[in-house]
């Protein structure tokens, strides 16, 4: 350990220093320690620690105890572990059934970090797909965003000042699966007639750069489980596919969009109003579909992944 704490008086230098000028100079101790301000019993300190070490005593030591006599057996920390994972027993009962203190168990728990019941479960494994063509599969999702008059305290830092009552609005979001090629609108609501209307327009928007759309995936939130909306793909002869319920990752092509949409357009600088922010989304949307690279598919723009568009020099 060689970083000493910020009010240490001697550093491994001033140490050396010491033996420099007591072993090598012969100077007295009591000297050495008036001329560097520390005792004469530091002094001593250091002396013998580099008689018995070398340089090496010279670094700082742990400030950890030699033993811990109050620490729990290794053995019952297993146990503990044992008893959380196997048999998912509470903090409580592990304490009853152990004849130990709450709060012993609590702290053990948290530094194997099983204290939290969503620590129990296993991490789902991750699975990563992408459809091999262009319009193989359309990822649908929304985000609401507040309205606002003036900018409010992410911008001013002052949250008396706001614009409640301008209520919010939905930002709809299409994602190509293959190119990431995104078709954006923001609109009063996410009613069906309005995620249909939305709908309609993306698939027309993707048709006319020559995608023929497979799939759709959605959640299932009461629009897309709507008939309007269904009767629209049923027509165009387009499987809807839904994600798994409260499971968000499903859909994480959209999820990933809309988190990248927020960070470089939504919040990317402080807006007068949200009228504002509206008229920068299409230069934003413009930009990630044709220079943006993306680091999903090889650093390229979602362009490179169209080949209609290629051949158009877009």
């Amino acid at each position: 350990m060689n970083n000493p704490h910020k009010n240490a008086r001697t550093t491994p230098y001033i140490r050396a220093l010491i033996v420099e000028r007591v072993l090598i100079q012969k100077r007295s101790i009591a000297a050495v320690a008036k001329e560097l301000g520390i005792s004469s019993r530091t002094v001593s300190k250091w002396l013998a620690r580099y008689k018995e070490q070398g340089e090496q005593g010279l670094n700082s030591r742990s400030s950890r105890p030699h033993s811990s006599p109050s620490r729990l057996p290794d053995k019952l920390v297993a146990l503990i572990k044992d008893l959380r994972l196997k048999f998912r027993f509470s903090p409580q009962k592990i304490a009853d059934s152990l004849r130990l203190a709450y709060s012993t168990v609590t702290a053990t728990l948290r530094k194997l970090r099983l204290n939290r019941a969503r620590d129990l479960e296993p991490k789902p494994k991750i699975i990563r797909y992408e459809y091999p063509h262009p319009g193989d599969m359309l990822h649908l999702d929304i985000k609401k965003l507040p309205r606002f008059k003036r900018p409010g305290h992410r911008v001013t830092a002052n949250r008396a000042v706001n614009s409640n009552g301008c209520g919010r609005e939905a930002v709809h979001v299409c994602v190509d699966d293959h190119s990431r090629w995104a078709y954006v609108e923001v609109l009063e609501d996410e009613k069906k007639g309005t995620t249909t209307g939305f709908l309609k327009r993306a698939l027309k928007a993707y048709e006319e750069m020559g995608l023929t759309i497979k799939r759709v995936m959605t959640d299932n939130g009461p629009a897309y489980c709507s008939n309007p909306f269904n009767e629209l793909l049923k027509t165009k002869g387009i499987k809807h596919i839904y994600t798994r319920p409260y499971t968000p990752r499903t859909n994480g092509k959209a999820e990933r969009f809309i988190r990248t949409m927020l960070s470089e357009w939504a919040y990317a600088r402080p807006y007068p109003d949200h009228q504002s922010r509206h008229a920068a989304l299409p230069a934003w949307i413009n930009k990630y579909n044709l220079r943006r690279e993306h680091g999903s598919i090889g650093k390229k723009p979602p362009v490179s992944r169209i080949p209609s568009l290629c051949e158009q020099g877009l």
